[in-house]
């Protein structure tokens, strides 16, 4: 009895203020539409910092001293190593064909012989493309052996982790500042609600009504709201995504595409989150100081 009471009330209230209800659907709408665009490209973007990630290797080179069963079996226990994908052994022969397809020429026919040393190469999981782990694998391989020369680019692992670092902050600062807009509005139109049933809201509470009785029609219609809010950003950034992108930009579509799958359902959840969130903000305070 108690909940259908409350869900009545709550879609009473938001009957009873059309226009402040309005306007948070509508600002809500627009802050998830935002939201979820930048979260798809923002999304999009982290999946290419870790494809980048997954491309970072590590080349072991072995000292002449090294004989090719040693450094088949060396290549072996790096694989072992915690953080490494891959490890492959790179013969001399192999070197030298590889740099005879990079350069297009034949270095045993030009220096008569092969001076490239036999190497290993080692793929590093994406979860571990960072300094402070590359130093640790670059340690625990370097033991292993005396003399081993080992090398990556540090200066492209840098660049990664610069670009990472400030884009999780802009991420973050930019989607805080939009979530915090949407609660913000949600918790304003409530607490006109509150304020217009002030009366009855005192009635209730001196015959007895509990706390929770009080606040279900309010945060049911912040819920309401919210989800109403997130449903139609979903549509909106559905059909930038499928009608407006498939048709004009598909290149841009094939990038955000897979991204987009997984904002349509977050935005109707983070509407919905927003909207009981803003609620209970506002009737906490307003029951506080009533």
């Amino acid at each position: 009895m108690d909940l259908i009471y409350s869900v009545k009330e709550g879609f009473s209230g938001i009957g009873r203020a059309k226009m402040p209800a309005a306007v948070t659907m509508a600002i809500g709408f627009f802050s998830l539409v935002l939201l979820g665009l930048f979260g798809s490209v923002s999304l999009s973007f982290y999946d290419l910092i870790q494809e980048v990630r997954s491309r970072v290797e590590m080349e072991v080179f072995f000292s002449d001293a090294t004989s090719e069963a040693q450094a088949s079996a060396l290549t072996a226990q790096m694989g072992r190593i915690g953080g490494v994908g891959k490890a492959t052994y790179v013969s001399k022969d192999a070197a030298a064909a590889r740099f005879s397809s990079e350069f297009g020429e034949d270095v045993v026919r030009i220096l008569g012989s092969n001076p490239l040393p036999r190497s290993a190469r080692l793929s590093i999981l994406p979860g571990y493309a960072d300094e402070v782990n590359i130093d640790r694998i670059r340690k625990k391989a370097g033991d292993l052996d005396y003399g081993l020369d080992i090398r990556y680019n540090r200066e492209y692992l840098s660049a990664i982790e610069r670009n990472a670092s400030l884009f999780t902050l802009l991420t973050a600062g930019i989607g805080g500042i939009i979530a915090m807009a949407t609660v913000v509005m949600n918790a304003y139109t409530v607490r006109l609600a509150m304020y217009a049933r002030r009366d009855k809201i005192k009635t209730m509470r001196l015959v007895g009504a509990t706390r929770w009785f009080i606040s279900a029609p309010f945060l049911i219609e912040g819920a309401v709201q919210g989800l109403v809010s997130g449903g139609l950003a979903a549509l909106g950034v559905y059909l930038v995504f499928e009608q407006a992108l498939f048709r004009y930009e598909p290149a841009i579509y094939q990038i955000l595409h897979p991204s987009a799958l997984i904002v349509y359902p977050g935005l109707v959840s983070l509407g919905l989150l927003l909207g009981v969130f803003g609620s209970m903000f506002s009737v906490g305070r307003f029951l506080r100081k009533d």
